[in-house]
């Protein structure tokens, strides 16, 4: 068996064995919430049953559903809670491959992006959930109980939360672009107008057909593209050398001195 196929071998094994320990960590989160996953959906409902009318429920149309569903939101919180562990086994298979300033780039950016990540769901929990789902329940005739289905709501929560998780990617997304010399920061800010038309035709299309939502989806894209601009501005800036800066070149008064002691130390090895 020639090198390479031994270290391409030893490096799915490395895989195997970091997968393996992501997935155990993620399946000890999980059984461990397990029995509180009634509780777990009820937290996830929880902007939804703010709005509905006093008495009123969701509905459960399946006969496994009020199992499944609640199970599928746990599994979801476990990876969550589980995220830096997974990160790391992810980051301690790809750095030995890395050069030194690729190290010094990848680990910011892999922790600013499940950051960013994160705080674009807890920003449509918190924020847009509330206001979207008020705004549908005041449009709702009067004649209608709303009674939402609980595989259809986690549904649509998971879409928003991929949506707004995505979105707040964006500053990151345009780093990489300059530092892959793909655009520079002048072509970004060329590019602002048509940035802004396409933040409200995606949050036109990944979004539900309201006003509100819509918003608080595009907006948030333009200030995050703004952001990527100063950051990339930032980044790209270039670094003056210590060494040339530091450099005074020699007076005539050194050389002639230098020139003097190179011509007695060959005068001292003649002799």
């Amino acid at each position: 068996m020639s090198t390479q196929q031994e270290t391409f071998i030893s490096h799915l094994i490395e895989l195997r064995d970091r997968l393996i320990r992501a997935l155990l960590v993620v399946v000890v989160v999980f059984v461990c919430l397990m029995p509180w996953a009634g509780d777990i959906y009820d937290i996830l409902a929880k902007p939804m049953m703010d709005t509905l009318p006093e008495g009123t429920h969701m509905i459960a149309t399946g006969v496994v559903t009020p199992f499944f569903v609640p199970v599928k939101v746990t599994m979801m919180v476990a990876f969550v809670l589980a995220l830096p562990w997974v990160l790391f086994q992810a980051w301690a298979f790809i750095a030995p491959g890395l050069y030194a300033h690729e190290k010094r780039m990848a680990l910011p950016l892999v922790a600013g992006s499940t950051l960013l990540f994160l705080i674009g769901m807890a920003f449509c929990y918190f924020f847009v959930f509330g206001m979207v789902f008020s705004f549908i329940a005041e449009f709702a005739p009067k004649s209608i109980v709303p009674a939402p289905d609980i595989e259809q709501y986690l549904s649509f929560v998971m879409s928003m939360f991929i949506a707004f998780g995505v979105t707040f990617e964006v500053p990151v997304a345009v780093i990489l672009l300059v530092k892959a010399g793909v655009v520079d920061v002048a072509k970004l800010k060329e590019m602002r107008p048509y940035v802004i038309v396409g933040a409200f035709v995606i949050a036109a299309i990944v979004t539900p057909p309201d006003v509100i939502s819509q918003l608080m989806l595009a907006i948030p894209m333009c200030l995050l593209y703004e952001l990527g601009i100063i950051l990339a501005r930032w980044m790209s800036k270039p670094v003056p050398a210590a060494t040339e800066s530091a450099y005074v070149p020699p007076s005539i008064e050194d050389m002639d001195r230098e020139l003097d002691q190179i011509e007695a130390s060959e005068r001292t090895d003649k002799g």
